[in-house]
């Protein structure tokens, strides 16, 4: 383990409770973590919580508790739910332990030594909710990062020489163009550092809750010079044993969501070089999480707890979603309608089938023991075996690009690939001949697809740590944590093989989960604006984050009656644009079309009544409008995944249907708003 992977987490901010937010942050980590593990890197993998400020203060006051007491609630909180969700980390490191605060107090001393620290007065605005000194607005006025209006004050400050480091952090962004991923983010902040960069208050003198600096206890350390230091003190810097310091640093990945890019990406690499710190070697943020289109926060009351999925799916359920249905630097939507719509489709009939038919199979025909398969070979083993390698390979250039979602479609195309290919050589026909050509055919049909299980399953353990490690075991294999990912070739698994229990990995989620899920979140969420009389506005309204709204956006009332629906019933079905690949009728019924339509981001089936309408092959090539979060339907034995839009002709009595379009050229999976 000669090569080492440093990764952390921001730090989480104790102001409210663990959200699927967070989680995704998190879990993100503790896959690429697993990874580095399993390709033998001495990993180092650090998380925690932000603990200091006057927001925590304030808030601890209100609830008449001491801000010690506050931190130790909500920080157990993320850790308790860390540890329930199995994420592996190695360090959780919290603001206000003492040797996080010998580290800030010492980068303090070295920066002041260095001279890039003097006293002078602020004045000016501070937003309270983000700790954040707002140098451009005037009194009153709005946090440009989250709306709330700032406050103004006056205080003597130490200030940091920030703007001594414009060219050389424009310089950094140049010649290291990764260090900021993705290419957005970095053009932000090369924006932002070239508009001008003004001197930094690192001091606030007007409360307690913080570390004081040194020499001075009437000034407590800004929170941000805080927190940001808890990369480097989390190893020992500042302290005597700094071991971990001298073996880890520098970071080789900082992933952090991409409203504090500015604090990671700005303030944070002209700390280190004032200090004469080597930098991390990149940052990564990510977009964020959406709940009813808005981002989750406490506010706007529309946060989903982690718990709530833990409770009903289990935890490789949400890993898989969210780094399968978000792509990675994107904004992404949560609703509990696609997780189970990705879980039932992709893990259960997918995987979980895969998995459970082939290893069943191979018990009843084999004695539960691998087959062979040279004697009975057919061009297509070698069409999966040639896949697979080329599986392999994606799967790797994505991951190590951060394109989760791409490494496991490209992963999944060897599922769906596999499982087409057991259903065209039907290994249940074969089995009942009784010849030895079609004995040795059968052996090989299920060697192909245990060998093809068996690889995916490896390369998708990071992110699906629990299932993948229980359909190793029912192959017959030992810890797969030792699995290295560049070591995978296709032919590895040992005819004779005794496999383990088989056992289903992925039960189905039947209707009820749905309801389940909304019933806890219903039961545990607190009263908030979002439910009060004075609504924050929906997003795209116009309004500004925090001011009332006077009316729902986007609904309109029927011409006849008064059943009005609101905004958020309107948000919650999810319209996409797709396009028509495969479309043929249904035999046996006169009405139904089954269509293979393409999102973007994934094909799938769906059976429409439009077969008396439009003949299967005019509708080729052709965009339509789908609900895509509709619950899956059977219908002649075939699953709908979906429901194509139409409008029924008024004056038609036959109510023939017109296809939703569009006259403009609109990207597959588009979301229509």
């Amino acid at each position: 383990m000669d090569k080492k992977f440093y990764i952390t987490t921001p730090i989480y901010y104790v102001n409210a409770r663990p959200h699927i937010g967070h989680a995704y942050t998190t879990i993100t980590c503790d896959t690429i973590a697993r990874r580095h593990r399993m390709l033998g890197d001495d990993t180092y993998f650090l998380t925690g919580t932000d603990e200091h400020g006057i927001k925590i203060e304030r808030a601890a006051t209100a609830a008449g508790i001491t801000p010690k007491q506050l931190a130790d609630d909500v920080s157990a909180a993320f850790r308790g739910l860390w540890d329930r969700m199995g994420i592996t980390y190695d360090q959780f490191i919290r603001t206000t332990d003492e040797c996080h605060k010998t580290g800030v107090q010492e980068l303090f001393k070295v920066l002041q030594k260095n001279g890039f620290i003097y006293k002078n007065t602020y004045t000016g605005q501070y937003c309270v909710s983000d700790e954040m000194f707002v140098d451009s607005a005037g009194p009153g006025a709005p946090c440009p990062e989250c709306g709330r209006p700032t406050e103004t004050i006056s205080e003597d400050n130490y200030f940091f020489k920030l703007s001594a480091f414009e060219d050389k952090l424009l310089k950094l962004y140049t010649e290291n163009p990764d260090f900021i991923r993705p290419e957005t983010r970095r053009n932000e902040v090369i924006s932002f550092v070239r508009s001008g960069l003004r001197d930094l208050s690192i001091s606030r003198s007007t409360f307690k809750w913080g570390i004081p600096v040194p020499g001075d206890p009437k000034h407590v350390i800004y929170v941000w010079l805080d927190a940001l230091s808890n990369y480097i003190t989390a190893l020992g810097y500042g302290q005597q044993d700094h071991a971990n310091f001298d073996r880890y640093w520098p970071a080789d990945v900082h992933m952090i969501g991409k409203e504090i890019v500015r604090f990671h990406c700005v303030y944070w690499p002209a700390f280190l070089m004032a200090a004469g710190i080597e930098l991390p070697k990149g940052i990564v943020a990510h977009g964020w999480l959406l709940f009813e289109q808005s981002k989750m926060s406490k506010s706007r009351g529309n946060i989903v707890r982690a718990e709530t999925i833990l409770d009903v799916l289990g935890a490789d359920a949400l890993r898989y979603f969210l780094l399968r249905e978000v792509a990675f630097g994107q904004d992404g939507s949560f609703s509990f309608d696609a997780l189970v719509q990705r879980y039932n489709s992709d893990l259960a009939n997918d995987l979980g089938n895969l998995a459970s038919r082939t290893l069943t199979m191979i018990g009843r025909y084999f004695g539960e023991e691998v087959p062979s398969a040279d004697a009975g070979k057919s061009a297509a083993d070698d069409a999966i075996a040639g896949l697979a390698r080329t599986v392999i390979k994606d799967f790797d250039a994505y991951f190590d690009q951060f394109q989760f979602s791409r490494a496991l479609e490209s992963a999944w195309s060897l599922v769906g690939a596999v499982n087409k290919y057991l259903v065209e050589n039907e290994p249940w026909v074969v089995a009942e001949k009784n010849d030895e050509a079609s004995r040795a055919r059968l052996g090989a049909i299920l060697y192909t697809a245990a060998e093809a299980l068996r690889l995916v399953t490896a390369l998708v353990h990071p992110v699906i740590p629990d299932s993948t490690a229980k359909i190793w075991t029912q192959l017959g294999l030992h810890d797969i944590r030792k699995c290295k990912p560049t070591d995978l070739q296709w032919g590895q698994l040992k005819p004779g093989t005794k496999l383990g229990k088989v056992e289903p990995v992925f039960p189905r989620a039947d209707k009820s989960t749905i309801e389940r899920m909304q019933q806890l979140e219903d039961k545990d969420r607190p009263a908030t604006p979002a439910t009060e009389a004075k609504q924050e506005a929906p997003a795209g309204s116009g309004a500004q984050p925090g001011q009332p709204a006077t009316q729902a956006v986007g609904v309109t009332a029927p011409a006849t009656g008064n059943q009005t629906i609101a905004i958020d019933d309107f948000l919650k079905v999810d319209l996409r644009v797709a396009q028509v690949k495969v479309a043929e009728r249904v035999k046996g019924a006169d009405k139904l079309l089954r269509l293979e339509v393409d999102l973007g981001y994934e094909q799938r089936q769906i059976l429409a009544g439009i077969a008396k309408y439009y003949e299967p092959e005019t509708l080729v090539g052709r965009k339509i409008v789908i609900v895509a979060n509709l619950a899956p339907r059977k219908m002649r034995g075939l699953e709908s995944n979906g429901m194509l839009l139409a409008a029924s002709l008024p004056n038609d009595e036959n109510g023939k249907p017109v296809l939703a379009s569009f006259l403009e050229d609109v990207p597959l999976g588009a979301k229509l708003k």
